[in-house]
């Protein structure tokens, strides 16, 4: 049996003053001074394989991780077995907020392709956050945003019919790539359809069958994992219906 290839640790190479992505991460609107120090403190850079776990479940909360390339889903396992996907995150984002409270991580954070992270020490970010406000209140800024996300799955379980809650996801997902510098309208699917059907609470005879809806409507064109979006007010029309 082959052994998991080992996560590779490496010094920074690129500072937070100089990422591309420091508008979408943790340094949104620190001073040079205060990059400078953040700089200081943010050193190493992991590098993880698709199919490779960053942390488990279970595994003591050292550190914040920003998603520098790549993509990751964290999950967590269902008392009756099944993988419960519990988000997806790209580049500028940060992994690791779920082991605060508890000093243990609560979900496995799992590559979908070969990805790069920034490692953040917690003990260091949190003592250099009481230094400056800045970035104490973008910290707080991202656990917001974590929590707004939260709730927005929990609107999509809750209440949002199969086609609502893809169009959901969709749109949430073009925007944030868009945010990003991509194509509002093209984008390459980095999760199974099954991995989106467990995110969504859907079979995936459902997210399959909703996809196929969409493609015979013209609100997409779908090529495996390549999707084309024809149509986003059909999409935000969708999900403006569920909210009425």
């Amino acid at each position: 049996m082959l052994s998991p290839t080992p996560i590779r640790v490496e010094p920074l190479r690129t500072a937070c003053s100089s990422c591309n992505l420091r508008e979408l991460c943790l340094p949104l609107g620190l001073s040079e001074s205060d990059m400078t120090r953040l700089d200081g403190v943010i050193n190493q850079r992991r590098t993880v394989a698709r199919g490779q776990t960053l942390f488990r479940v279970g595994e003591e909360f050292h550190a914040l991780y920003a998603v520098r390339t790549g993509f990751f889903k964290t999950c967590v396992n269902a008392e009756d077995g099944r993988v419960q996907v519990t988000g997806f995150q790209m580049a500028g984002e940060l992994l690791g907020l779920d082991g605060i409270g508890s000093h243990r991580h609560t979900v496995d954070a799992e590559a979908l392709e070969d990805s790069q992270v920034c490692v953040l020490p917690f003990d260091e970010l949190e003592h250099l956050a009481r230094e400056f406000t800045a970035l104490q209140h973008q910290l707080h800024r991202i656990m917001s945003r974590e929590i707004v996300r939260d709730h927005g799955v929990m609107l999509l379980l809750g209440s949002m019919r199969a086609e609502e809650r893809l169009a959901a996801f969709l749109l949430n997902l073009t925007q944030r790539l868009q945010a990003r510098g991509y194509s509002a309208s093209e984008l390459v699917l980095r999760m199974t359809r099954e991995e989106i059907g467990s995110y969504l609470g859907l079979k995936l005879e459902t997210v399959s069958r909703t996809f196929s809806r969409f493609q015979d409507e013209g609100i997409l064109e779908v090529k495996q994992r390549q999707i084309t979006v024809l149509e986003p007010d059909a999409l935000q029309r969708l999900v403006s219906s569920a909210a009425c």
